[in-house]
């Protein structure tokens, strides 16, 4: 079976040739080639076409962001970003997802990160699932525009009686981007909640907040525990907690925000909010959509 490829970017020779080493035990994907900085990995994109790119946001010469601003303009590429930028530096994250990268991971301990073998189970799956994105996708504005404007004509206008609608959106690899096509080309008179489970860690969803919110024409919050939730407003699971809505014996919908076990493997769960969703009593009908983020469709 012939393999995916591979490029990997990283200033430090160590985590060049470690990344690599991980990377070459994917059944699915083999480095072609290595970059050290990202003039580089330009050079190299071009050059070799790979079809994944593992890339590190802080570097000499063009740091990954500009890098990735560059490489989606000229030559998309599924990017999976791997620096320890991304563990303190969330705002830095969220800006190359929105620039198009499909996913991060952040190196355990610094930028040369000793101890990376003990994320490469993560490293594998993460570039494996990049790797098969379709990329043109986060080129497509207008198809994002049109679906999400017409998300409140198709499903809130409906001709039977509504109580409470509200919508809940579940995401993971990929869907930063596809949460900000949908949410910024929402209507300030949105005439329903919105709550989300994104699956990342925790900071990184209340970075992603912030940034929704300052695009938006609707308001967009990390969620806190006993929130009203309301319409027009966009709730965004913490990450390391476990997000549910919840009645309050009358029409109000509340937010519960805990900290529970995982549940198939992730906190904050899709599975764990969706339920709640459809436990709620006096909310008819809910809308729940899965983001794809890396494929055609998103609803």
């Amino acid at each position: 079976m012939k393999k995916y490829t591979a490029l990997v970017v990283d200033d430090s020779a160590f985590m060049r040739k470690m990344i690599t080493d991980i990377i070459n035990q994917s059944r699915l994907i083999e480095v072609i080639s290595t970059a050290r900085n990202g003039e580089d990995a330009l050079e190299k994109v071009e050059k070799w076409k790979p079809d994944v790119v593992t890339m590190d946001v802080e570097m000499p010469i063009m740091d990954g962001i500009t890098t990735l601003t560059h490489m989606m303009e000229k030559s998309p590429t599924p990017v999976v970003m791997l620096s320890s930028l991304t563990k303190i530096g969330a705002d830095k994250t969220m800006e190359a997802m929105s620039l198009g990268a499909v996913d991060f991971i952040a190196k355990p301990s610094g930028s040369i990160s000793l101890n990376i073998k003990e994320i490469q189970q993560e490293i594998i799956s993460k570039v494996e699932q990049a790797v098969v994105s379709n990329i043109s996708t986060f080129q497509k504005r207008e198809k994002a525009k049109s679906v999400s404007l017409d998300t409140e004509s198709r499903f809130l206008k409906r001709n039977r009686p509504m109580v409470n609608p509200i919508i809940a959106i579940g995401s993971s690899t990929g869907g930063p981007r596809a949460l900000q096509e949908i949410i910024t080309n929402l209507p300030s008179d949105f005439k329903a909640p919105i709550v989300v489970v994104q699956h990342m860690p925790k900071g990184f969803t209340k970075s992603l907040a912030d940034r929704l919110n300052k695009l938006s024409n609707v308001e967009v919050k990390e969620v806190e525990n006993g929130d009203l939730i309301e319409k027009g407003k966009v709730y965004i699971a913490e990450g390391g907690k476990q997000f549910e809505v919840i009645g309050n014996g009358g029409a109000e919908l509340i937010a519960k925000v805990s900290k529970r076990e995982p549940v198939n493997g992730h906190q904050p769960s899709v599975d764990v909010l969706f339920g709640s969703i459809a436990r709620l009593p006096h909310c008819h009908p809910p809308l729940s959509i899965i983001l794809t983020g890396m494929g055609e469709g998103w609803i």
